[in-house]
């Protein structure tokens, strides 16, 4: 698994558990629809760590929270 695939699968995981559409989650963390779902549909693979923070924030969650999930501590390194 790659590193946008954890980050892809996260956001689903959160908007899942915390019953969220993707229209609320852009008003909460004030960034846009479009944005959310470039990142869920794949056209934006290199999401930045200030929009995953303001994702978070959203969320009511940490990045520690985001990031500590079996998916990010088996990533294997990409660059090799």
């Amino acid at each position: 698994m790659n590193t946008y695939t954890a980050v892809r699968n996260r956001l689903l995981q959160l908007l899942g558990e915390k019953k969220m559409s993707i229209h609320r989650l852009a008003m909460e963390s004030a960034v846009a629809p479009s944005s959310i779902k470039n990142i869920i549909y794949g056209k934006s693979q290199n999401p930045g760590i200030v929009t995953i923070k303001m994702l978070c924030d959203g969320f009511g969650i940490t990045l520690v929270d985001f990031f500590n999930t079996k998916e990010f501590v088996e990533l294997e390194q990409e660059i090799r």
